[in-house]
């Protein structure tokens, strides 16, 4: 990020802000094993497709997902899986930071 210029700044911020809504994230996981409709990520997530499809809409923008149309159907697929290396590298990083939470509580608890 050293010398990048505001606007470029800016948009990454979008991606990152894009990647704090649980439902999105949940949303790229499922993708994971392959593209899905509307219907399909609303069924899973357990929101409505509308609200499943401003999710998507926002994805899409910023190029983290593409979606391809088949007749009356939209199909929505990874289009960066670069964001699965930057969520796992986030999430371990998340375990780690449990663990170590954990491990200092039962000492607490536990002295020797």
């Amino acid at each position: 990020m050293e010398n990048m210029p505001q606007e470029a700044l800016q948009e990454v911020a979008a991606y990152f802000q894009a990647l704090s809504e649980p439902t999105r994230l949940q949303i790229l996981n499922l993708l994971r094993d392959g593209e899905r409709n509307v219907g399909e990520l609303a069924q899973l997530c357990g929101f409505t497709a509308a609200n499943i499809s401003r999710h998507l809409a926002l994805l899409t923008k910023l190029g983290l997902v593409a979606r391809d149309s088949r007749g009356t159907s939209v199909f929505y697929r990874i289009a960066d899986d670069s964001v699965y290396a930057l969520c796992d590298l986030v999430c371990g990083n998340i375990a780690r930071k449990f663990e170590r939470e954990t491990s200092n509580r039962r000492a607490f608890l536990n002295p020797t």
